[in-house]
């Protein structure tokens, strides 16, 4: 669980990165963004301080969750500032997915720290999502596609950063 939520928030700081390097500080929505990134900061530094204390091995595939994430952010950020909330919510329904199925196997165990870190993560990362449909996500042209396509990718990177 702690590999595949480090490399999943760290994937999410790049997908910021990406969309504001092409978006910039004067975007509709780069105050948001901004918002959204240094959250995703928060949680990528606690997921890297658990793997550093618990020892846990950060996945593999973390240079190409580099790039993919960079790329994926800074392509639906030259579609548009819609593409670019489309993208946030389409990765935070996939998030909120994984954080439950995480939450609801943690039931059977103890560990209350992970445990409250999830829970936490998961409700900011519900607030990115509604922030993103608020600012017209879901009125990007295309948007059944983009978000299909965008959830995939996600779901894809679940399954390969719990195995490699």
């Amino acid at each position: 669980m702690i590999r595949v939520n480090q490399a999943g928030e760290y994937g999410a700081a790049q997908i910021y990165k990406g969309q504001l390097a092409v978006m910039g500080d004067d975007a509709p929505d780069s105050s948001a963004i901004h918002h959204m990134a240094e959250q995703e900061q928060v949680h990528l530094d606690a997921f890297d301080k658990m793997i550093a204390e618990r020892g846990v091995r950060p996945t593999l595939l973390q240079p190409f969750w580099k790039v993919a994430g960079y790329a994926l952010g800074a392509t639906t950020a030259a579609m548009g500032p819609r593409a670019a909330m489309a993208c946030t919510a389409a990765v935070e329904t996939e998030i909120d997915a994984h954080y439950k199925e995480q939450l609801d196997a943690l039931e059977s165990e103890n560990d209350p720290e992970l445990t409250r870190m999830i829970t936490e993560f998961r409700e900011e990362e519900l607030e990115h999502k509604a922030t993103a449909i608020a600012a017209g996500a879901e009125e990007t042209p295309g948007y059944p596609a983009l978000s299909a396509a965008i959830r995939l990718g996600c779901r894809v990177a679940i399954g390969l950063s719990k195995r490699i």
